[in-house]
């Protein structure tokens, strides 16, 4: 009987709940329009621009110490001869914000990942939300170790540029130029370790899974090995060798990390 009963339910009642559930998805208090999804991403920026602002207050207060940290790559003889040089009235005051700037973006990391993954969170299941702090976390870490390596590294391209043309010409390196190649360098590495974070985050939500980046394997080693050439703006040997290791140790590492993680 109890089969029979089941059998012959009304075929409207289940019309009829899925408008129900239909009207409440629609009435749910979290369901945004595109006007306010806008608003709140304006919200998001700025408060990721005030972290910047702030950290970056911390860091042209210090900016004496920062900038003697980030001479040491130079080699001795060039800081024995003579300081870095400014071409114009205004170009040191520049050079110090510039600097003051870039720190202020690592120092105000864990609050723009922060925002990045509020943003995006509503969007997700509740097992996906779960992931706030090991994403903060864990995107922090990398951010860092990626800075770390590209400081380590950074003193074969400069001084491999300062000694290749140094029989034919004098080298009279700008503040501008130096810091400007530096920033870049290091940020070039920032990013790149965060590949397994990107990677990872998709595979939770079923862009990617770790059959799919097996399958690729060849030939994204391929691209990321090209990609290390023209990441490291230096010409030496060893910034794309070290870098291009490093891109395809994290892809190997993310693929057992989606396993470990992803059920």
């Amino acid at each position: 009987m109890a089969t029979e009963q089941i059998d012959e339910q009304d075929p409207m009642a289940t019309v009829d709940n899925y408008s129900v559930d239909e009207e409440e998805e629609e009435n749910d208090a979290s369901a945004m329009t595109l006007v306010e999804h806008l608003e709140e991403l304006r919200w998001r920026i700025f408060k990721s621009l005030i972290a910047i602002v702030v950290g970056g207050v911390i860091a042209f207060i210090f900016r004496n110490q920062v900038i003697w940290f980030l001479e040491l790559p130079l080699p001795v003889s060039q800081l024995l001869l003579h300081k870095l040089l400014v071409t114009g009235l205004a170009e040191g005051f520049t050079v110090f914000l510039k600097v003051s700037l870039a720190v202020g973006i690592l120092i105000g990391l864990p609050v723009i990942l922060y925002q990045v993954w509020a943003f995006i969170a509503p969007g997700l299941l509740e097992k996906e939300k779960k992931y706030a702090v090991p994403f903060i976390f864990i995107g922090v870490v990398l951010f860092a170790a990626g800075i770390a390596l590209g400081y380590i590294v950074l003193r074969f391209p400069v001084q491999w540029l300062i000694s290749f043309a140094s029989d034919s010409f004098g080298e009279l390196i700008t503040a501008d130029s130096y810091f400007t190649f530096v920033a870049f360098f290091m940020l070039a590495f920032g990013i790149v370790f965060e590949i397994p974070l990107v990677l990872t985050f998709m595979a939770q939500v079923g862009i990617v899974t770790s059959q799919t980046l097996q399958k690729k394997r060849a030939v994204s080693h391929v691209g990321m090995w090209i990609a290390a050439t023209f990441l490291t703006p230096g010409a030496d040997i060893y910034s794309p060798v070290i870098l291009g290791v490093a891109m395809s140790f994290l892809y190997e590492l993310t693929i057992v990390f989606i396993r470990l993680t992803k059920k």
